[in-house]
């Protein structure tokens, strides 16, 4: 063999010794997956609420799908059932003070990373929905539109989904003059009328524009 051979293949193998080590580096490992997912970016009151869940294969769950596609009784009965069925959940937030202290994306992450560190189980891999992760010491993925893709995001955002339309109610009965049970904490038109009529209250987020505008006037 030549020497311009014998460098030739060398080269070829170091070359392939490197693919293959890197895509072992993107192996999924064995274990527990957890789905990601929260509720109450936008609203302009309110903590934002965030939900992790590891589903449990043998025992599976019907008809989950992006919190947003399904009726209020539907979440809630998927709600109920994904609690008694999932190998474990947790539901965190981060809450309206925190927001307005870092802002709503970091309010976010921080509520996402509350609940993924709530599990009673550590998973070996976390799906998020979207396209950002918070800090964690666990491999995280995120997914685009993934509350529609992956089940387990499906499950954590009608968890968040659930909690977060459970405290608009509890809120609307300490003050029923913003129609917290209807539009659930959005600038709705009645929302705005109502803030700039009654002004702002503790729940309020200080810092998002509209609630802003009704302080400093």
């Amino acid at each position: 063999m030549s020497v311009k051979t014998a460098k030739s293949k060398s080269k070829s193998l170091s070359k392939s010794l490197v693919k293959a080590e890197q895509v072992a580096l993107y192996w999924d490992a064995p274990g527990l997956m957890a789905g990601v997912d929260e509720a109450g970016r936008g609203p302009l009151a309110g903590p934002v609420v965030a939900a992790a869940v590891i589903l449990d294969d043998l025992n599976p769950i019907k008809g989950l799908a992006d919190s947003k596609t399904l009726t209020a009784a539907r979440r809630e009965k998927l709600y109920d059932e994904i609690r008694a069925k999932a190998l474990c959940c947790s539901v965190a937030e981060a809450s309206v003070a925190e927001i307005d202290e870092l802002n709503i994306l970091q309010a976010t992450m921080l509520a996402m990373r509350r609940a993924v560190e709530g599990l009673r189980l550590k998973p070996v891999k976390v799906l998020v929905d979207g396209n950002r992760i918070p800090t964690l010491d666990v491999l995280a993925e995120a997914i685009v539109k993934g509350d529609s893709k992956v089940q387990a995001i499906s499950a954590a955002s009608i968890l968040a989904k659930v909690t977060r339309d459970r405290w608009c109610a509890e809120l609307h009965a300490k003050y029923p003059l913003y129609g917290f049970d209807q539009h659930k904490g959005y600038g709705t038109a009645q929302h705005l009328a109502a803030l700039r009529e009654f002004g702002a209250c503790p729940e309020h987020r200080r810092t998002f524009a509209p609630v802003t505008a009704v302080l400093i006037r």
